[in-house]
């Protein structure tokens, strides 16, 4: 499914279409998201998601989303980014709305971990765990 944006951008969750160096070169090397992360695990993360959905520009990759889901109760939303020199376009936006709302997985229950935009993600219903929520983080973080 895509979705033009206008000005050149365009939203896409095409699999095929990844820009797979473009999504290991940011998320695994310029970001937080996951510092260090090899190639081929970052490559096996994209196969094995429910849906990924890129951000375009004139054909080149400038954003990115990847989505784990049951299918039918609960989602996570992972590898979220838009490159800096495309911020502050509301593109950031677009790419969680097209990710969460416009997609398979709409009604399923939604779960992220993020450092940062939590503004942006407050606006699609994301909150700070309740009293219910626990987490266990691998040993090897």
């Amino acid at each position: 499914m895509k979705r033009d944006l206008g000005d050149g951008y365009e939203l896409d969750d095409d699999r095929a279409r990844v820009d797979r160096e473009a999504v290991h070169r940011y998320v695994c090397d310029q970001s937080y998201l996951a510092r260090g992360r090899t190639r081929d695990v970052q490559d096996a993360l994209i196969d094995g998601a429910a849906r990924v959905v890129d951000l375009y520009h004139d054909g080149a990759q400038v954003g990115f989303t990847r989505t784990l889901s049951d299918g039918h109760a609960q989602s996570y939303l992972a590898d979220v980014y838009v490159l800096e020199e495309h911020r502050g376009r509301r593109l950031g936006v677009e790419l969680v709305r097209f990710s969460v709302d416009a997609g398979p997985f709409a009604s399923t229950k939604w779960f992220l971990h993020t450092s940062d935009a939590h503004d942006l993600y407050r606006r699609f219903g994301f909150a700070e765990p309740g009293d219910e929520t626990l987490e266990r983080w691998s040993r090897n973080s």
